[in-house]
């Protein structure tokens, strides 16, 4: 049986889209190259791999033997790639890191840096998504590392603390309830609110804990960032809910206060999560101790802080 490498990185493809159109794109290879490289797996394996339906296809119980092993065979080849790193210039290692928006935004910039400083052979793919669509990726082995909020179940997966990433409310400069230095989520809900995207992970776990008090969110703009929020705030909009750090920083730009949240949820911590056993290609090992280490150093100045 021969399926060459570029057979087995697109057939994942072909797993993680349903779909060989989108498949193929993402392994920069022609529909009709993709399609045939398909159908030889096939008439090489003597079984069909996929059932195709009218909007895409899915694994047989075949296909998904082979998606299985070409992960266990593309993971050991990045193993393999990563130990003759150090004896064949040129060759580099890749890691696959997904992170909610949180994490990319307000945490990951310092470690990874330092990381990258520090190892000028290994690249990094990093990626935002949803903390449930993370726990998947990582799961799957689609993604090597990932970062997630500490709501998400996790079945599966070893994860190890990172950041704490503290929700506050902020405010234009003037709005009454700056006065203040503290206030519970339920006080807040007569206001209008400046939010996230509707998909966007954070904006939809206040959404939730709006409706569990009984009243949604009166939200007046949906914007993409933390930084854009803030600006909008500041221009008297609403007021809105973001981690601290990010409250912070529009500080040093923008006329706004922070308030502080009395509910505990308000109180996050992001986790590093990996698939148990820790059995990653020797670059995402090295980056993975590192943002362990990093969590560690983090927990740690918070507990004096307290």
């Amino acid at each position: 049986m021969r399926f060459d490498l570029t057979d087995l990185r697109l057939f994942l493809h072909v797993a993680q889209a349903g779909n060989i159109t989108a498949a193929a794109a993402r392994s920069n290879i022609a529909l009709a190259s993709a399609s045939e490289r398909i159908r030889g797996m096939e008439d090489t394996a003597g079984v069909a791999l996929l059932a195709r339906r009218p909007r895409g296809v899915e694994l047989t119980p075949a296909g998904r033997a082979v998606a299985h092993h070409a992960r266990l065979l593309l993971q050991q080849f990045g193993a393999l790639a990563a130990e003759l790193s150090s004896y064949a210039e040129g060759l580099r290692g890749h890691v696959r890191v997904a992170a909610n928006a949180s994490a990319l935004s307000e945490f990951l910039p310092d470690p990874l840096n330092a990381f990258l400083d520090a190892h000028h052979g290994i690249d990094i793919d990093l990626e935002e998504r949803q903390s449930p669509e993370i726990v998947r990726l990582v799961t799957d082995d689609i993604a090597d590392i990932g970062i997630i909020a500490d709501f998400i179940d996790v079945a599966g997966l070893e994860v190890f603390p990172f950041a704490m990433d503290r929700l506050v409310v902020i405010t234009p400069p003037r709005h009454r309830l700056g006065r203040r230095r503290r206030f519970a989520f339920r006080e807040l809900l007569e206001e209008d609110f400046v939010g996230l995207v509707a998909t966007n992970a954070l904006q939809q776990h206040l959404a939730q804990h709006a409706l569990q008090a009984g009243k949604p969110l009166r939200l007046r703009a949906r914007l993409g960032s933390f930084e854009a929020t803030g600006r909008m705030v500041a221009s008297g909009i609403g007021i809105a809910i973001v981690p601290e750090t990010a409250a912070r920083r529009t500080q040093q730009t923008a006329a706004i206060r922070i308030v502080h949240l009395t509910d505990g949820w308000a109180m996050r911590q992001l986790r590093v999560c990996l698939r148990q056993g820790r059995d990653l290609p020797g670059p995402a090992k090295q980056l993975a101790e590192h943002l362990v280490q990093y969590g560690k150093a983090a927990t740690m100045r918070a507990a004096e802080k307290a």
